[in-house]
């Protein structure tokens, strides 16, 4: 039972929607999936935006998702909730912080699930889970009535078990939502980060997934890369401490590690923050060239296969992610086969122009479809 943290009556046909509980559902308490938070949370009084918008459009609330603690880790672990179990391996971590969303529609017990996503807390899961996840483009979907992080690099989105599932998803948060046709000829920059090590057998797959897709791709180097990830990373520590410090008041109520979290961003000093504030704007801006030159972006959603629990802090699980979460576009993870191996499916990354949304899932349909004939 560790994918829900509560299970909901939904009567009727619309498609079922399950909610990371760190999104407002009107009637039930949002708690992040900490003591800290739980322990005085009252119910919600309205619907989060978003959560409301799909209930207009007919979805089902069938429940509250698990997560790893106030967002705080990528691996998916809870001591206080417990872990959701991966169900391509569950000796594996199923990736967070929006594990039991990823779970749920893995598992089929959710149609589309809303999860959100400060670093590729959406991606992640969907690539150890092999499902899909959509981190939307920053500010395209209203925050409020969600729990924060950093609010800079804070967004919404939906995971689905197929592209479909996410379009679903994409059409309930915005009921205007309409996937652009597919456009033959489309080209793709292939990224290839300095200094991330990737599994080869990872890298052939999503060159083999492009080439299946019939995508013709240019090979794009980026020796910013780890400017990129220190400047999210201080983001996320420096922003994070200013909206979370009141709760260090309540150390027994939170894990050892997640307060250690809380407390590092108190080094991050505001010159700090307004170093990786301009690291940002520069990041945005090369992003926004290589999308004048190309359609879509690719590159792998992480690069190992998702680690085994208990080595999960030897794999930087958000350093293919967190760029584009700093830039604020929008980049869609879905699963592709990898050769040899018929049980852990990588991971494809597609990021598009900001408000690209329609535009990635179309060509990340493409792909899908090709992969499956």
């Amino acid at each position: 039972m560790t994918t829900w943290l509560l299970r909901m009556e939904a009567p009727g046909d619309g498609p079922r929607l399950a909610v990371k509980d760190a999104i407002d559902v009107a009637g039930v308490p949002t708690t992040a999936a900490c003591p800290v938070i739980g322990d005085r949370a009252a119910p919600a009084g309205a619907d989060a935006p978003c959560v409301a918008a799909a209930r207009a459009q007919g979805a089902r609330i069938v429940g509250k998702t698990n997560l790893t603690e106030l967002c705080r880790a990528i691996d998916g672990i809870n001591p206080w909730t417990g872990t959701p179990v991966n169900p391509l391996d569950p000796r594996r971590v199923p990736g967070g912080s929006s594990s039991g969303s990823a779970v749920a529609v893995a598992i089929g017990e959710a149609d589309v699930a809303l999860g959100t996503d400060t670093a590729g807390s959406i991606r992640v899961p969907a690539a150890c889970c092999g499902v899909t996840g959509l981190k939307t483009t920053h500010g395209r979907v209203s925050l409020e009535g969600v729990f924060s992080l950093a609010p800079s690099l804070d967004t919404v989105g939906p995971l689905g078990g197929d592209v479909a599932a996410v379009a679903l998803g994409m059409g309930l948060i915005e009921p205007d939502f309409t996937p652009k046709p597919y456009e033959a000829g489309v080209v793709v920059g292939r990224l290839r980060p300095d200094g991330v090590a990737v599994d080869p057998a990872i890298d052939a797959a999503v060159d083999a997934a492009l080439r299946a897709a019939g995508l013709a791709f240019a090979d794009e180097s980026m020796d910013t890369w780890a400017d990129a990830l220190s400047a999210g990373n201080t983001m996320i520590l420096g922003e994070g401490h200013r909206a979370h410090r009141g709760l260090l008041a309540y150390p027994d109520r939170m894990s050892v590690r997640i307060r250690r979290r809380i407390e590092r961003g108190e080094r991050v000093t505001d010159g700090m923050l307004d170093e990786a504030y301009t690291t940002r704007a520069a990041t945005r801006d090369l992003f926004d060239k290589l999308l004048e030159r190309y359609a879509v972006l690719a590159l792998p959603t992480i690069s190992q296969r998702p680690p085994l629990i208990g080595a999960e802090r030897e794999v930087d699980l958000t350093e293919l992610t967190l760029p584009f979460s700093l830039s604020g576009h929008p980049a869609l993870a879905l699963p592709v086969p990898v050769a040899g191996d018929g049980e852990l499916p990588a991971s494809l990354q597609l990021v598009g122009p900001m408000g690209g949304e329609e535009r990635l899932l179309a060509v990340g349909a493409a792909i899908e479809a090709a992969l499956r004939r």
